[in-house]
């Protein structure tokens, strides 16, 4: 299993807003606390390190792929 470390964040953002809030992604949810009508925060609510396994099973699970981080499916390293 590749020896490097990856990370998994998870973040909590609040936004306030007179009409219900509705967005396609984060880059909408900047917008409107940043220059719309809306107010926001954010928080990190957690950190933890994860294997190369557990990297690429977590890649995985957003629609993403271990080769994104170099890895197999497996979590090894890969080589270019």
């Amino acid at each position: 299993m590749s020896e490097r470390k990856f990370h998994r964040t998870v973040i909590e953002v609040v936004v306030l807003s007179e009409e219900p809030f509705g967005y396609d992604d984060l880059a909408d949810v900047d917008e409107a606390i940043t220059n719309g009508a809306c107010v926001g925060s954010f928080d990190t609510k957690s950190t933890t390190e994860l294997t190369g396994k557990e990297a690429a099973d977590a890649l995985t699970a957003v629609h993403s792929e271990p080769g994104f981080f170099q890895l197999d499916d497996d979590g090894e390293d890969v080589e270019d």
